[in-house]
């Protein structure tokens, strides 16, 4: 049925598709009775996962991108969903890059977006968080990034800004230097860079248990284009300064191994890619990473899941849990319930 729905969606700009769709779905959620009948028909069966301290109902999570101003959880939560993601949340409010700037690749099952963290800002988000918090149960993590006017020798205070906002309303953080559509960003994946910010709100981390609090799990979401010696020194520093985890990876700016016809890919200009196209080196990336640190370092798998087979293979190569995002919009509604039903067989 999903597949006949996608063909009628796939008619019109991807963007606008997508907040059609979601606020119809939100329409329906509203009643009782049909968010009822939507939950029994999408619920997975229970996959409890621990990790970061957290147990979640099941291994697979929406990346963060699809919801970035928490605006469907209640939804969300109706389809499944092990856990969501939120963000990347910027300190401001910020439209992102002019569009036409979410694109598909039906031929590649993928899609190429140059988003450039779009969002209404952290304490906007925050706010909606905490009035969800009194009636939605739910793991949420908070992915967090800089506004794209700051310069990046002050990142560091964009950052600490999201996390004090956000302490109070989500499960765990997700430092996000790894989008390929804020210039400079990937900058911040430098080993002096990262320390400085990772180390700084681990201090904070510190500070809030003094005071009383559980601190809250922190990971670095990481580009699969960097090269295996970047890769070691983000591992050495994560370890250094005790991270809880990693999640590999963001989207690509390699366009290598595309069917869709070179021009017509590059008239869709700039923005990285995800999908199918990042499987497998999404998966060599979680894979090093496992190997290099024994399995100390926990990793949320993300690239070119849409499949039971798919999220098994990021589990194999030692993830803890999986997240979908592209596997979503080509799958549809029951991509959670489908995966779950194939694991542990």
């Amino acid at each position: 049925m999903y597949q006949l729905i996608r063909k009628f969606l796939f008619l019109f700009d991807a963007e606008a598709v997508h907040h059609f769709a979601m606020n119809a779905f939100r329409l329906a959620c509203r009643l009782g009775f049909s968010r009822s009948i939507i939950t029994r028909c999408f619920q997975p069966k229970k996959l409890v996962t621990g990790a970061f301290g957290l147990d979640f109902p099941n291994p697979v999570g929406l990346a963060a991108g699809f919801d970035k101003n928490a605006l469907y959880l209640t939804e969300l939560q109706a389809l499944g969903f092990g856990h969501v993601e939120i963000g990347t949340v910027t300190p401001k409010p910020q439209p992102g890059n002019d569009r036409q700037r979410l694109f598909r690749l039906p031929a590649d099952k993928g899609l190429i977006n140059r988003m450039g963290f779009n969002n209404e800002g952290v304490k906007v988000v925050a706010q909606r968080l905490r009035a969800w918090r009194q009636q939605g149960k739910m793991i949420i993590g908070g992915n967090i990034g800089k506004n794209k006017v700051t310069p990046n020798e002050d990142a560091w205070k964009d950052y600490e800004l999201c996390f004090r906002e956000l302490f109070d309303c989500v499960d765990y953080f997700v430092v996000n230097v790894s989008s390929p559509n804020t210039p400079g960003l990937r900058a911040l994946q430098e080993k002096d860079s990262l320390r400085k910010i990772l180390s700084h709100l681990q201090t904070i981390n510190q500070q809030k248990t003094l005071e009383g609090q559980a601190a809250r799990p922190l990971l670095l979401k990481i580009a699969p284009d960097l090269t295996q010696e970047q890769i070691d020194d983000v591992i050495d520093l994560a370890l250094e300064i005790q991270l809880d985890g990693l999640v590999a990876t963001n989207t690509t700016i390699s366009r290598e191994g595309l069917v869709t016809p070179a021009a017509k890919v590059e008239a869709m200009g700039a923005g990285g890619v995800s999908g199918k196209p990042l499987t497998r080196r999404a998966t060599d990336v979680v894979k090093y990473i496992c190997q290099k640190t024994n399995g100390q370092l926990p990793v949320i798998a993300s690239g070119g899941i849409f499949t039971t087979k798919d999220a098994q293979e990021k589990l194999d190569a030692g993830a803890v849990l999986v997240q979908v995002w592209t596997g979503f919009i080509y799958e549809g509604p029951g991509i959670v319930k489908n995966i779950c039903s194939g694991m542990g067989q």
